[in-house]
């Protein structure tokens, strides 16, 4: 958990008015938030004297790329901070580089620091749901839900080695999430804590608009789950991600999702051909299978505009 905010400026940058009165302000809000603040220009001061246990719980800002490089390469997480005095500083390694640092919500120091930490982001909550990233200890639970043969009736499943499936979302948070900033995410139950699914976006080769995918678990299903999550991550999409529209591709067979997404408002566009399965049974860090294995099958676009 993010606890510890340190601001580390050139000693010259902070006697500018501005520059000090944003460090100032980003101080004073992250003590407002509930966390710790220290205010610094003294990098080897710093790393000398800050306790090594608290590295993990600890954000850095710094507006030089050179110290941004040291404090990477010894384990802290940091974020580069560009102002008025150094627009053209590069800071290597960094994830995430802010300007304007002052008018940052505290919102987006926490995904910072979850990103380099390893923590999922929680994307959203409804009535009944917790929506955030799926980790890899997740994966064990969605076999779980994946075993009743009804669950992959009308989608994929999971690979047959559950150490593939485990590798397969390590890849996934870091490039899909890591990247993009949104994809497919857990479905949590409120009131206990049960993963009951996964919904969330993917984005496929070929199309247009981002796709909304859903599965929810038997035993938790005829409860409203799906449309309560589907609905939040339409939302989410046209009001965060700015999606202009969405689509779902679903098996004419399925005639219960069609009839939910009708509910959501799709709308039947035309029927496609999509490409299945395209890691085959193992997954080979990322290695698609050969052309003259691939194996299609066919879906009903349906289009949501926002």
């Amino acid at each position: 958990m993010l606890q510890t905010f340190v601001l580390l400026v050139d000693e010259d940058n902070i006697k500018d008015e501005k520059v000090k009165a944003s460090v100032d302000e980003v101080a004073r809000y992250a003590k407002e938030c509930g966390c710790d603040a220290l205010v610094t220009t003294d990098l080897e001061g710093f790393e000398s004297s800050f306790p090594k246990e608290d590295k993990c719980n600890t954000l850095v800002v710094c507006d030089r790329g050179g110290s941004c490089e040291k404090l990477l390469s010894d384990g802290y997480y940091v974020v580069g901070m560009k102002h008025d005095l150094n627009p053209d500083e590069e800071f290597k390694g960094a994830k995430y580089v802010f300007s304007e640092i002052d008018n940052v919500e505290m919102d987006s120091f926490v995904k910072v620091y979850q990103r380099y930490s390893g923590e999922p982001w929680e994307i959203l909550r409804t009535e009944r749901l917790l929506i955030r990233e799926t980790t890899v200890e997740d994966v064990d639970e969605f076999y779980k839900l994946y075993k009743d043969p009804s669950m992959t009736r009308f989608m994929e499943g999971l690979f047959d080695d559950p150490e593939d499936e485990k590798r397969y979302q390590r890849d996934y948070i870091k490039k899909v999430y890591g990247l993009m900033g949104f994809g497919v995410w857990t479905l949590v139950r409120l009131e206990d804590g049960a993963v009951i699914g996964r919904a969330g976006y993917s984005v496929r080769n070929g199309f247009d608009e981002a796709e909304l995918g859903y599965l929810v678990g038997k035993e938790y299903q005829r409860h409203g789950y799906a449309l309560e999550a589907c609905a939040a991550i339409l939302d989410y999409g046209r009001d965060i991600l700015q999606f202009d529209a969405v689509q779902t591709l679903v098996k004419s067979e399925n005639i219960v999702s069609i009839h939910m997404c009708e509910k959501l408002g799709f709308k039947k566009v035309s029927e496609v051909e999509v490409e299945e399965n395209i890691y085959g049974k193992e997954y080979k860090d990322g290695e698609k299978v050969a052309v003259n294995q691939a194996t299609f099958g066919k879906y009903i676009k349906m289009v949501r505009t926002f």
